[in-house]
């Protein structure tokens, strides 16, 4: 049974959920996750799948029509090609995509594919080995093996996520946009955003990308364009070929105004906006044993409480959590 669908107290329509799976990651970039660190979510603490497929099924009874899996990394959920082919059969979804580090992508590619995710965006920051290591600390031809995997499995379209670090990544743009480029696949670019203590220490290195795309638009023409998906990037083509390239500026030109999306972590906690602490609690209503019409409401109150934009410029120390624990 379908219901109105869900709008926040300015007006915009919620049709977007990113849903973590997992906080746990097998990398530690700099600007998500701090080396060492080990306060992660208790297991008996996480949603079951049973319990995420209740709350999906609520959200897309509302009118969310897209879901994107998210983590940490989700791939280290155990099972989650299972708990995809439940959410990819639920009436009214129409958009099952994933964001990973593709570390594990290489087994995975086809039972997720299989299962019913259509989309990928790839954490890539950097082409060269060693510039990937101090980054992540992990191995790039194990990423690059996962990406090939995705790619021949069907995943499309893929999009790669490249977070601009200045005096780190940002002499790679052009590399990273010929690579997207021979694949046919999309780049966009992220900047830093001041979550946590992690993000506010990369903050020095916050790459503003009005700069990087002039410096762009002296080597190709960009064309304004419009992608599918309920992202926030602004798109462009370069001309005289289809590769397109995204940016997305939290902090130089917030897109707040369009904003149509909500998180939901893996214990179970709602959060109306990545840059502030407005939650709202599921678990708990979950466990005790609230039936279907009751969660709707809970879903429709904590969309009341989504605010009208973060204040990362204005007051970038207030959200001290990681960007793993919310889900990106």
């Amino acid at each position: 049974m379908s219901h109105p669908s869900l709008t926040d107290p300015f007006g915009r329509r919620i049709d977007y959920l990113r849903l973590s799976v997992t906080d746990r990651c097998d990398l530690r970039c700099g600007y998500c996750l701090p080396k060492g660190f080990k306060g992660f979510e208790e297991p008996e603490h996480w949603l079951t799948f049973a319990e995420v497929e209740r709350v999906v099924a609520a959200f897309t009874a509302l009118g969310v029509r897209r879901v994107r899996l998210t983590g940490g990394e989700p791939l280290m959920r155990r099972h989650l090609p299972e708990l995809a082919a439940r959410l990819s059969a639920l009436p009214g979804l129409e958009d099952l995509s994933l964001s990973s580090n593709c570390t594990q992508m290489e087994a995975l590619a086809e039972p997720l594919k299989r299962a019913g995710v259509r989309r990928l965006n790839v954490s890539l920051d950097s082409l060269r080995p060693e510039v990937f290591r101090e980054i992540t600390g992990g191995d790039l031809d194990r990423v690059l093996r996962g990406i090939a995997a995705a790619y021949e499995a069907g995943m499309n379209p893929i999009r790669v996520n490249a977070v601009v670090m200045r005096g780190v990544n940002d002499g790679e743009i052009e590399d990273l946009l010929d690579y997207c480029a021979a694949r046919g696949f999309t780049l966009r670019l992220i900047e830093t955003m001041p979550m946590g203590a992690t993000g506010q220490t990369v903050a020095s290195a916050f790459g503003d990308l009005g700069p990087i795309k002039q410096r762009l638009e002296q080597r190709f023409e960009l064309i304004s364009d419009i992608l599918p998906g309920g992202g926030p990037a602004r798109y462009y083509r370069v001309g005289g070929t289809e590769t397109r390239i995204g940016f997305i500026t939290p902090i130089s030109q917030h897109f707040c105004e369009t904003c149509n999306r909500v998180r939901l972590t893996v214990d179970g906690t709602l959060y109306l906006c990545l840059g502030q602490d407005h939650s709202y609690p599921l678990r708990p209503l979950l466990r005790e044993g609230i039936g279907d019409a009751e969660l709707i409401e809970h879903l429709r109150r904590a969309i009341a409480l989504k605010p009208e934009r973060h204040e990362f410029r204005e007051r970038p120390e207030q959200v001290v959590r990681f960007m793993s624990m919310t889900g990106g």
